[in-house]
């Protein structure tokens, strides 16, 4: 066992050349070694590195002996590294909910720039969004103020304002200052059967990384309004009573103004960026009317969305300048509490495949379980009707999901009461029953309608054998 001894000063043969060479001003870093020693039994061999400190080694009964050339510089960096190496509860830097939200912004919505900047708005708007879902909202206005600053009014319940029974604040300040607070957790029992606001953290996030907040509530005949500035209460909750035809006005307006210090980019919200989210959420929502402002000094830019036809219209609008081979095919299915919604429509003028998918509203850009069940599912159904309508003959031949999909465009919305996504951006669905119940839905609903539409069967199947002899040749 090799033991390292450093108290003990250098052998007095070793003390003495450092002492010549330190007085002479000689290098530490010789052009070349020392002559090598006849015993390294007996006589010290000096060992020149790469820092400022020389070693000797001699080796006496197997046991090292290492002497260390005394200097300030030496003596400084190991007290440099036990300070490092120290490791206490006083190294351990504990923040508050919402300062560590403030710190590490990313976690919570993407990026400091422009992506995170807009996702601060989907937060609000996904929340307001909720309270439609759960049938109670049927408008949101959106305003994007001169000021850089952004309104979201919903008609919806309003946020409660009664004392909270844990933290013995109010509701209201409970989900702006805590995480993971929210009336979306208990499921059947909450307050909402589905939800996008899943994490219970994003009008938290929104409040911590904003400048200045303001929440204003109308329930129960009176208004409430309180502010904010970097996560923490600047005002008291207050409240007033409404009157006249204002008595029985409800629901939330949450108006917030970025924080300059946290976003890398100009706080400057592009109308055209939200107009798509907020299309999206009127296609999706067909009972929900969203209105989308821009102020700009004495101009204002005012957009109305609502489809009462929603993914049937979603598809056309997608297809508009695209030549469709057939009507849109749509379909819903309920089972265990989960509702698929899926709207599809092949075109001949397209040699590539449109699929967008939602999960309780939000667009899983990453795909998930649902996206996952429906193409698997779409293209084994297509091909058991191919031959089942014996449109291909030969077994050996198999349409691939490529084959299949080629000009389609589909929408697939999926509402589900847990659901599992991937983060707080939602980028995906990890659901793994809903990938069962969407290949349940397809091939029960797809093979129906094009069983009673062989016309409509037909013209799929000319466009996928096509792409097949074009893969082929």
């Amino acid at each position: 066992m090799a033991l390292l001894l450093r108290p003990i000063p250098p052998p007095p043969r070793l003390r003495a050349l450092l002492g010549r060479l330190l007085s002479t001003g000689a290098s530490l870093f010789p052009s070349r070694m020392l002559p090598a020693p006849r015993s390294t039994a007996a006589v010290p061999r000096l060992l020149f590195g790469p820092s400022a400190v020389a070693a000797a080694a001699t080796r006496r009964n197997g046991v090292r002996v290492r002497a260390f050339m005394a200097s300030t510089t030496a003596s400084e960096a190991m007290h440099e590294k036990q300070v490092s190496a120290e490791y206490t509860a006083a190294n351990v830097q504990v923040l508050e909910a919402l300062d560590g939200v403030r710190t590490r912004p990313g976690m919570y919505i993407g990026s400091t720039g422009p992506r995170g900047l807009h996702h601060l708005v989907y937060e609000i708007l996904d929340n307001a969004v909720d309270e439609a879902q759960a049938g109670h909202a049927s408008k949101i206005d959106v305003v994007l103020h001169d000021d850089n600053s952004v309104s979201v009014t919903d008609n919806g319940r309003g946020i409660p304002t009664d004392m909270h029974p844990q933290t013995k604040k109010s509701c209201v300040e409970t989900v702006l200052t805590l995480m993971h607070a929210g009336g979306k957790f208990g499921g059947s029992k909450s307050g909402y059967s589905v939800s996008g606001g899943l994490h219970g953290v994003g009008l938290s996030v929104v409040n911590a990384l904003s400048e200045t907040l303001e929440v204003t509530v109308w329930r129960d005949g009176k208004e409430h309004r309180q502010s904010y500035s970097r996560g923490k209460p600047t005002t008291r909750l207050t409240s007033s009573t409404l009157t006249g035809e204002t008595n029985s006005r409800q629901g939330t307006r949450i108006r917030f103004w970025p924080d300059k210090d946290i976003f890398t980019t100009t706080i400057d919200f592009d109308f055209n960026t939200i107009s798509s989210r907020i299309r999206e959420l009127a296609f999706l929502n067909p009972e929900l009317t969203i209105i989308l402002t821009k102020e700009e000094g004495h101009t204002v830019q005012r957009n109305e969305y609502c489809y009462a036809g929603g993914l049937v219209e979603y598809v056309k609008w997608l297809n508009t300048d695209k030549k469709p081979l057939h009507d849109p095919i749509a379909f819903r299915k309920e089972l265990d509490g989960i509702t698929v919604d899926v709207s599809l429509q092949w075109s001949s003028d397209s040699y590539s495949d449109t699929v967008l998918g939602y999960a309780n509203s939000i667009r899983t850009i990453d795909g998930g379980t649902h996206i996952d069940g429906l193409k698997a599912s779409l293209t084994r159904t297509i091909n058991n009707l191919a031959k089942k309508s014996k449109t291909i003959k030969d077994k050996d031949i198999t349409l691939s999901g490529e084959h299949v999909r080629e000009g389609m465009t589909c929408i697939i919305s999926v509402k589900v009461p847990s659901p599992e996504f991937e983060g707080q951006t939602k980028t995906r669905l990890g659901n793994p029953e809903v990938r069962r119940i969407v290949e349940q839905s397809v091939q029960e609903n797809l093979t129906e309608y094009l069983e009673l539409h062989p016309d409509v069967l037909d013209s799929i199947l000319s466009k996928s054998l096509n792409a097949l002899k074009v893969h082929d040749s």
